[in-house]
This record gives structure tokens, C-alpha cells and sequence, in this order.
């Protein structure tokens, strides 16, 4: 196992290196850099341009180098010195934005995350057991809605019946009430509240593929002759199908672990524009539109860099639960 983890990590900074590269140049593809439009855009609005500033910028980032001592000095100041760059649409330092966005966003998503697998296993595991069911036939229809129903038309549907209920849309992480106040037990329950429907939006398309991921394997595990042997020894049903059935019709959803971190913030993106959530999505977004690439390539290469721990986090799990697959790579 040490020695499966060991190469799998090596292999996770060999494959971050080469995703920063890649990231590296798609943040210098647009024409000129990010200084050029800088200039350009307080020169548009009748603003003063120091000179000084735009120099020692040019000299911080070596925008006047070659790609690779560009690609070396970004690369450099993000691994030894925590600095992601400069963004001039929030004249702040993209590390200080990064500090202030990534708590509430990596929240979100890893209670989104944790909401889906805690609902699709279960509800697999029931629509396989009870084949052609009345439950299996409503949880079918509720997956292929919940897949076919965009993120951001679910999230105004669900502030529309949260309107009708409560009267109040829960837009944002706190009511205007709350929002300044101290922490207290009421500041709690009413951020409680207002994740629901962010929690809902963001999980209901990896929750509703999932539950048919589940179903689908362990169906096909419950068809297999280990299980008629089983019976055949006079085990219970029960101990069959949670025992054995379950634990190998689980390995696809564990290997599912990196993707669907990666489904989880692209719809977080989403969700926050809409739901006007204090996330890195609503950044990432502006960032985008006002070409700030210091900022947006900072994201993307962090989310790249979420994507690869949650693939080698399923990869050792998936080890752990089926050491067949630990062999083959080994073998490989």
C-alpha cells in the first residue's frame, strides 16, 4: 500500500505541474498582457497611469521575458511564496481574494459533496433491492428530472416556493439582519437555513447520477454466483447485500470522488451568481468577463489542483476497498 500511495503522488505532482503549464498559457493567450489592458482601461476612464507602479510590475512578473522565465517566475511565487499575482479589477493581491472566497466555497462544496453520497448510496441500494417498485419507479423519475434541470432554473424555482412558504427568498449565507451581527445560536440556524437550497441546487445532478450509478452495479452484483453460492450456505439476505454486494458496487462511486469535486464546483459557479452566495464562483466569474487573468488562471489552477487530490483520494480508497485494483496498477 505505501508503495502504491508513493507512486500515485509522485504522479499527482508530475500531473500539477503539467496542468500549471497548460493553465500558465491560456491566462498569456489573449493579445498584449494584463498591464497593457490595465493601462488601457484607466486611460479609458481619464485616470492617471504611475509609471513607477506599471515598471516595478513589469519587473515582478518579467512580462518582458521569454513564456518559460514568465511561466518560471508565476510557478516560483505561487509554490515558495504563496503569491498568485495581482488583480487590477479588485486592486488587491489574488492570494488575499483566494483567503477571503476559498473558506466558504470549500464549505459549501464539501457539504454538497457529502449530502450526495449520504442520499445516492442508500437510494441506489433500495432501487436495486426493490426492482420495478413504486419506490424505484419515483426515485427514477425524480434522477432523470433532477439531471435534466438546469442548476440555476432549479435554484429560482426552489427561491420561488421558499418565497411562497416563508416569504423570504433566501438569497446570499444570512439574512440582511444577520448579517453583521456576532455569532450567536440564531446567527447558526439562520445560516443553516440558507444553505438548503444552495446544498439542493449544487448536489441534485451528481446525487440523481449517482443513485443510477448504484443501482445499475448493484444489480449487476445481486446477479452474480457468488450471491446464489451465498444462499446456497444458508446466509441471510441481508448480510449478503451489505456485506459483499454493496462493498463491490461501491468501487465506481469511490472512483467518482474526483469528478464529481470538480461537477460540484463548476455548478457552485453557477449557483453563486444566481444565489448571490459569498463564494469564489461569483469572482471567478467577473474575473472572466474583466479579463483579470492573474485571477481567473489562480482559480482555475487551484481547481485543477482540487480535481487531482480528490482523484487520488478516490484512487486510495478504491485501493483500499478492492485490492484487485491496487495489483493491476502495481503490475502496470
Amino acid at each position: 500500500m505505501v508503495k502504491f500511495i508513493t507512486r500515485k503522488l509522485l504522479i499527482m505532482c508530475l500531473t500539477v505541474a503539467l496542468i500549471s503549464l497548460a493553465v500558465f498559457y491560456i491566462i498569456t493567450l489573449p493579445p498584449g498582457d494584463f498591464l497593457t489592458r490595465y493601462i488601457g482601461r484607466l486611460t479609458a476612464a481619464g485616470e492617471s497611469v504611475d509609471p513607477a507602479m506599471i515598471a516595478q510590475l513589469r519587473e515582478q512578473y518579467a512580462l518582458d521575458k521569454p513564456f518559460a522565465v514568465q511561466y518560471w517566475r508565476w510557478f516560483s511565487n505561487i509554490v515558495l511564496h504563496g503569491d498568485f499575482g495581482y488583480s487590477f479589477t479588485l486592486a488587491m493581491p489574488v492570494s488575499t481574494i483566494i483567503r477571503a472566497y476559498i473558506v466558504p466555497t470549500m464549505a459549501l462544496s464539501l457539504v454538497t459533496m457529502l449530502f450526495t453520497y449520504l442520499v445516492s448510496i442508500p437510494i441506489g441500494i433500495y432501487s436495486a433491492v426493490h426492482q420495478y417498485s413504486v419506490g424505484d419507479y419515483l426515485f427514477t423519475t425524480i434522477g432523470f428530472l433532477g439531471q435534466a434541470i438546469p442548476n440555476f432554473l432549479m435554484a429560482i424555482l426552489l427561491m420561488f416556493v421558499s418565497f411562497k412558504l416563508t416569504g423570504d427568498t433566501m438569497l446570499g449565507m444570512f439574512s440582511p439582519g444577520m448579517q453583521n451581527a456576532p455569532w450567536s445560536w440564531a446567527k447558526v440556524v439562520d445560516l443553516l437555513k440558507h444553505c438548503i437550497i444552495p446544498i439542493i441546487v449544487i448536489g441534485t445532478n451528481n446525487t440523481c447520477g449517482l443513485i443510477r450509478t448504484m443501482r445499475s452495479q448493484m444489480l449487476d452484483e445481486l446477479g452474480k454466483n457468488y450471491v446464489m453460492t451465498g444462499r446456497a450456505k444458508g446466509l441471510k439476505a441481508k448480510a449478503i447485500r451489505y456485506k459483499y454486494c454493496v462493498r463491490a458496487a461501491v468501487n465506481p462511486i469511490v472512483s467518482s470522488i474526483g469528478w464529481s469535486l470538480v461537477g460540484i464546483f463548476t455548478g457552485s459557479t453557477i449557483t453563486a451568481i444566481v444565489l448571490n452566495l459569498p463564494s469564489m464562483g461569483r469572482v471567478m466569474y467577473d474575473a472572466l468577463i474583466d479579463q483579470d487573468m492573474y485571477l481567473a488562471g489562480s482559480w482555475l489552477f487551484l481547481m485543477a489542483i482540487v480535481t487531482v487530490i480528490g482523484t487520488f483520494i478516490s484512487d486510495v480508497l478504491l485501493a483500499w476497498l478492492d485490492p484487485r485494483a491496487r495489483k493491476e496498477y502495481l503490475k502496470g
